[in-house]
């Protein structure tokens, strides 16, 4: 019997990211998933019974987003480990770095799976986390941006198909949401609320993208701070979470944003994802987080697994277990900043806090958010 997530959290994994790589020179060739799963248990914050594993999504689940013949084509790429040139082109298989890899169809297939057993599992309310989602650049009939499938907008419309109508999509990967704004940009049942770096593939989300609609976007400067992060939830994010009154929120936590990622010059620290998901807690009587982008590994696993002790009301320690230090020690990573890790990446889940002036820009682009909001719909 599947756990509760009115009871208490509920954690969604699958082992089938341990040892799957998109290829050693790709940002996708490290572990992420398994290692916030690992670092979890390792602190002793593993749930009675554990995760609750994710199922993979069956192709007549995928074709209520994605188009028949996308699905057919990843299926064959994983089946040959190929794509012909008719899928590369149409499809971007195999191309625009979307590379064709072992599990190509069967990984987006269960982070898929997992989001929308999450969706399922808070129908009636409740909490998740599920690390393995949040792939939000998938279109319906191409991969992109490392994302072969959209696991965000299917955990979206399994929400719709359950009756609900007023939905608070909310992204603060450091690349633009743009495939989920884009899937609900004429449905008003879901909004979709975006912080990302400006100027940033994919050079989407300008403060007049979708302005006025059921859509915000916010980008934002490099060195975004925690200070400035702090002003756009305190000033943005909770204002517009409590206009709408929204019956769900769902929460892609991608950690690229962090300031050691290396396909971002943002400069947040965990402190702020971890404060972002702490106030979201208890706005909505449902709230799922995802994962999303994050190319340290040692960046991502931390922040994830923190993501979840904040969701349990967890206090987390100043220095890892020592279980968790040789999570830490045994991971590896083939960048510079990998060859002579800090200790701390080793010996605690906490980042430093990176404060700072809240600019300007940030200031600019944050009062634009609030303006021309649509009416709020029925309360939660």
């Amino acid at each position: 019997m599947l756990p509760d997530p009115r009871l208490r959290p509920v954690l969604i994994g699958s082992e089938i990211y341990r040892r799957s790589t998109y290829g050693p020179k790709h940002p996708l060739a490290i572990p992420r998933v398994s290692t916030a799963l690992d670092l979890i248990e390792a602190m002793g914050w593993l749930p009675e019974g554990g995760w609750v594993p994710a199922p993979k999504a069956m192709p007549a689940q995928l074709t209520r987003f994605h188009h028949p013949d996308y699905v057919a084509a990843l299926l064959r790429a994983e089946a040959t480990q190929q794509a012909d040139p008719a899928d590369r082109a149409r499809f971007h298989i195999g191309a625009h770095g979307n590379p064709v890899y072992r599990e190509v169809f069967s990984r987006p297939a269960t982070s898929a799976g997992g989001c929308m057993l999450a969706a399922r599992l808070t129908a009636g309310g409740g909490v998740v986390h599920c690390p393995g989602g949040g792939t939000h650049h998938g279109r319906p009939d191409r991969a992109s941006g490392f994302c072969y499938l959209n696991d965000v907008v299917l955990a979206l419309l399994a929400w719709l198909d359950r009756g609900l109508d007023n939905i608070l999509y909310i992204d603060i990967d450091a690349h633009h949401g743009d495939g989920v704004q884009d899937a609900f940009h004429d449905d008003p049942r879901v909004f979709t609320l975006s912080v990302h770096e400006a100027a940033r593939w994919p050079f989407t989300g300008a403060v007049t993208d979708r302005a006025g609609g059921h859509a915000r976007n916010l980008p934002v400067p490099a060195g975004f701070n925690d200070s400035e992060m702090l002003w756009v939830l305190h000033q943005a994010i909770l204002p517009i979470v409590r206009h709408l009154r929204p019956q769900a929120i769902l929460l892609q936590a991608g950690a690229d944003a962090l300031e050691e990622d290396p396909l971002s010059r943002l400069a947040l620290s965990n402190n702020a994802h971890w404060g972002v998901v702490r106030a979201l807690m208890g706005q909505a009587p449902r709230l799922v987080v995802l994962g999303g982008g994050g190319y340290n590994p040692w960046a991502v696993g931390r922040c994830w697994a923190g993501i979840w002790a904040v969701l349990n009301g967890i206090e987390i320690p100043e220095r890892a277990t020592p279980a968790a230090e040789r999570v830490l020690r045994a991971l590896t990573w083939h960048r510079a900043a990998g060859r002579n890790p800090p200790e701390h990446w080793f010996t605690t889940l906490r980042d430093a806090p990176r404060p700072g002036v809240v600019r300007a820009e940030v200031q600019r682009v944050t009062a634009a958010a609030l303006r021309d909001l649509p009416a709020p719909a029925k309360a939660a």
